[in-house]
């Protein structure tokens, strides 16, 4: 039976080795192709600003995002739309997004104006801001759509929403839409605030967790070496001591 415990046992030890480890390895992978996600990043945003044409002609503008953008073309502020519960620099507020007709084209972008307080005393008013008549020139860069926050029920059309679905409003809107949006950059403006983060990618919750999972692999591995060697041999050195010295 003692036999039998001890294998038993062994194996056991050996299989948790074994997931704990490759636990920690499979984070340490995780945490590498974010640093690399995140170099690439970096990369994009320090690359050549791309104007209508380019935009427009890419193949494959998802590989674009982060890249800095000049574009021309009309707002259309009938469109506007006031994301809430978004937060800037630990403020919560509005997100203002307004479509951009872009010159020379009827096809339109999402453009994420940027931040502005709201009027916590009458949550229906939407702020004053000045949009522009006529062509404009953007400076921002690419991003996806607007992320979304979770809400009950579907989306409203109002112009205060808690998210926007880009089909949804391709289809109210009629407007001829490309599937990423801009985070127009540069100087605040009136109201909007413009301090956009480039995205986290939390590489070191990552190394935080492959830690755990080695420093489980070793704790196992040393309770096993001290209940299943070291002990057993000590208790037996006891035992037979005795006897040796007779």
């Amino acid at each position: 039976m003692s036999r039998v415990r001890f294998v038993v046992v062994s194996v056991a030890t050996a299989l948790t080795m074994a997931a704990t480890a490759s636990l920690g390895l499979w984070q340490l992978d995780r945490a590498a192709q974010k640093t690399a996600l995140e170099a690439s990043i970096r990369a994009r945003a320090d690359l050549p600003a791309w104007g209508n044409g380019e935009l427009l002609a890419a193949p494959d503008r998802s590989a674009a995002l982060y890249r800095p953008v000049r574009l021309q073309g009309r707002w259309l502020p009938q469109h506007n739309v006031f994301l809430e519960n978004r937060q800037m620099d630990g403020r919560t507020g509005f997100f203002l997004v307004t479509p951009l007709r872009l010159s020379g084209s009827e096809q339109t972008v999402l453009v994420q104006r940027g931040w502005v307080p709201r009027d916590f005393n009458d949550r229906l008013r939407v702020p004053a801001v000045d949009t522009p008549a006529g062509e404009v020139r953007v400076q921002g860069r690419l991003a996806p759509p607007p992320g979304r926050l979770y809400q009950f029920g579907e989306a409203g059309t109002g112009p205060i929403r808690q998210n926007i679905e880009l089909a949804a409003y391709r289809l109210e809107t009629g407007l001829p839409l490309l599937e990423l949006s801009v985070q127009q950059t540069g100087d605040d403006e009136g109201p909007l605030r413009r301090h956009w983060p480039l995205p986290a990618t939390d590489v070191q919750k990552h190394h935080g967790y492959a830690f755990q999972w080695f420093a489980l692999c070793t704790l196992v591995a040393g309770l096993y070496l001290w209940f299943q060697i070291i002990q057993p041999r000590r208790k037996s050195n006891r035992r037979n001591g005795p006897e040796d010295a007779r």
